[in-house]
Formats: C-alpha cells, sequence, structure tokens
C-alpha cells in the first residue's frame, strides 16, 4: 500500500496491486499505475523511489526506462513496480498477464484519490 500511495500522491491513475505470491518466485506482488504523460511517468517513478527511501526505508534495486518515461520499472524486491503511460500501459496490457492473480484493493482513502482509466481525457 506504500507504493500505491507514494504514486498517487505524485498524481498516478489506475493504480492496481497485484498479488502474485506462488505464480513467481521473484517478487510478491505488481503494483502497476499510469500517467498521462512521459513528464509524468518520470515524475511518479522518482517521487515513488524517492518516498519509499526517506519515509520508508525501502530500497530500490533495480531501475530501468527513467530517461524515457513511456515504461519505468522499479524492482523493490518483494515488490515490481511499473509505472506506464498510459498508452503504453494499454498496448502491453500486463494485467491480462496475471488475470487469474488476486488484486488487493486499495484502502477507501487512497481509492478516493485515484481517478482511474476514464480520466485521462479530462
Amino acid at each position: 500500500m506504500q507504493i500505491a500511495a507514494a504514486g498517487l500522491e505524485k498524481k498516478a491513475q489506475n493504480v492496481e496491486i497485484i498479488d502474485v505470491r506462488g505464480k513467481v518466485d521473484y517478487t510478491d506482488f505488481v503494483v502497476i499505475m499510469s500517467g498521462r504523460s512521459d513528464r509524468q511517468v518520470n515524475a511518479i517513478a522518482q517521487g515513488v523511489r524517492e518516498i519509499m527511501k526517506k519515509e520508508h526505508g525501502q530500497r530500490c534495486y533495480g531501475l530501468e526506462g527513467l530517461p524515457q518515461g513511456n515504461w519505468v520499472l522499479m524492482d523493490f524486491g518483494d515488490v515490481v513496480v511499473h509505472v506506464f503511460h498510459q498508452d503504453t500501459r494499454g498496448y502491453y496490457d500486463l494485467e491480462a498477464l496475471w488475470i487469474d492473480a488476486a488484486r488487493i484493493e486499495l484502502p477507501e482513502e487512497l481509492a478516493a484519490k485515484d481517478p482511474g482509466p476514464g480520466s485521462f481525457l479530462d
């Protein structure tokens, strides 16, 4: 939830937490979130990394895609985070890869901050 909250603080949208325990051996959870532009994707990724380190003492073990800004991958060990530009997210559709995995619902106070996928056209 801390990663989802950090992303939402940086205006991430359509945040999904997928429980992949027992399905893969490299992580327990996959968090997927979106931004509306390359610049916002980079800001979300940098913000998540910074907040997790400063406020939660959680180190990011790997980071890919930051300069390009259409898909940033972050490895926090037990959690792998994908921050996508909305179009890139739709193209790769990682959620379909984990269609049979449980989704973790955001607590109400976090869900209220997530405008969801339809807000990209606002």
